[in-house]
């Protein structure tokens, strides 16, 4: 994925607005519906809080300060104090006087989203991804501006929320931004526009790899109850994060939709299981994903994901068309039309870039157009793999499946429904058996 890689952790300081125009359009932002909200009432400063302090919530909170000077870091909640105070150090390392994150504004457990959407002005959601539309709901309610993380919900009823949430946002002049990077990538939506406008010819089948080794595996710490060790260690359990297709491949199949002109599969079937992953360590999902999506018009967008080591590993979106092919992700054309872009992107800034822009401007950002759209796609072909049986669109746009327990019922002193048996492994679903929607 050449130009889309995803950047060091902690970025050095860029300032993308002047200290002169920011305090300009400081007064634009009270033109909003909900402009006393946007930031403190005769401040220049914005109040960033974050839910979630994992290594993407911390990556965003970099960006997030780099993109606006007048950002300051002022809340965070984790499941974990020790991530929450390790996570606090390396972004003060990183930006300095903008984090003012004091004790009293670190929270734990699953409450804690509460009081940093109460402290802040913009809210950033990466944490597990069950909560990410719930999360984002409260704090669109709570009228501050969101940027949330993919997958934009794990399951039909959470996406259906998301989409609500960005609805609403939308009513209430508020920004919601979606960590689907390649829309804000120059290269990608130059490439896109170029297959849209012919460059390939007709498009036949689209090819999307996210193939890797597995990602996020931590080693459990003594002293952890069960249930803070699944949340430890989330994307290695399906009722937090979903599994791959949605936790990865809905980068690819967002991209794929872009190309189809936002169009939306009419069915699909996968296959799925799990062949060498099986330690107890990585938990109750799958390390291997195919889903095949056939869409109106006959276009098929073969879709594939792998979490496994020792393997080949790829991570691209390939167009095929009647006149050439084209990636996305390489930004490159190449059959009758031979053509490259040659810019240089970091797609994860930009989009905080337009996020705080926006908030200064008064002219909201609202990527509620494609985020749960995209999200739902991966959504049926999780559901297939998991099911061995055929999805529809229309199915699973009726369904209001969740994995439960639903993210507003989820308590510090729960059981998670992930059980380990005699030998420490968690169950996997078992296609052709399990049955979901």
């Amino acid at each position: 994925m050449k130009n889309e890689t995803r950047p060091p952790q902690f970025l050095s300081r860029r300032d993308f607005l002047k200290s002169s125009a920011v305090a300009a359009s400081v007064a634009a932002v009270g033109s909003l519906d909900l402009g006393r909200n946007a930031h403190a009432a005769g401040s220049d400063i914005v109040k960033v809080g974050m839910i979630g302090c994992g290594g993407r919530c911390s990556g965003a909170a970099v960006e997030a300060l780099t993109a606006d000077p007048g950002a300051r870091l002022v809340a965070m909640c984790d499941i974990l104090r020790d991530r929450i105070e390790a996570q606090r150090a390396n972004i003060k390392a990183a930006r300095g006087d903008q984090v003012i994150v004091d004790n009293d504004h670190c929270f734990t457990g699953f409450e804690g989203y509460k009081h940093v959407i109460e402290a802040s002005d913009v809210v950033l959601i990466a944490n597990g991804a069950k909560f990410h539309p719930f999360h984002a709901m409260s704090a669109i309610q709570a009228g501050k501006h969101v940027f949330v993380e993919k997958p934009h919900g794990i399951d039909p009823r959470g996406v259906k929320l998301m989409q609500r949430a960005c609805d609403l946002a939308k009513e209430k002049n508020l920004c919601i931004v979606s960590g689907l990077q390649s829309r804000f990538h120059e290269g990608s939506a130059e490439t896109v526009k170029r297959i849209q406008d012919g460059a390939i010819g007709e498009v036949v089948s689209l090819q999307e790899n996210y193939l890797r080794s597995p990602y996020g595996v931590t080693e459990r710490k003594a002293g952890l109850t069960e249930l803070q060790w699944q949340c430890s260690t989330q994307y290695h359990f399906r009722w937090l994060s979903g599994d791959d297709v949605p936790q990865s491949l809905v980068h690819n199949l967002d991209r794929s939709s872009w190309v189809l002109g936002n169009k939306v599969p009419v069915k699909c079937h996968g296959l799925g299981g799990r062949s060498s992953m099986v330690e107890p360590i990585y938990g109750d999902v799958f390390d291997h994903h195919s889903v095949v999506y056939e869409f109106e018009n006959g276009v098929r967008v073969y879709a594939f994901t792998r979490t496994t080591t020792g393997c080949y590993d790829e991570s691209g979106s390939l167009v095929l068309g009647s006149k050439g092919r084209a990636s996305v992700t390489d930004h490159r054309i190449w059959g009758e039309t031979n053509w490259r872009w040659p810019g240089k992107c970091n797609p994860y800034q930009v989009e905080h870039d337009k996020l705080f822009a926006a908030i200064r401007s008064g002219n909201p950002i609202n990527c509620g157009a494609y985020m749960a759209r995209s999200t739902m796609i991966t959504v049926m072909g999780q559901i297939s793999c998991y099911t061995g049986k055929e999805v529809s669109w229309e199915q699973i746009n009726q369904s209001d499946f969740f994995y439960p327990p639903k993210p507003e019922d989820c308590r510090d002193d729960m059981e998670p429904p992930a059980k380990p048996d005699a030998n420490g492994s968690y169950p996997v679903p078992v296609p052709g058996r399990t049955v979901l929607i």
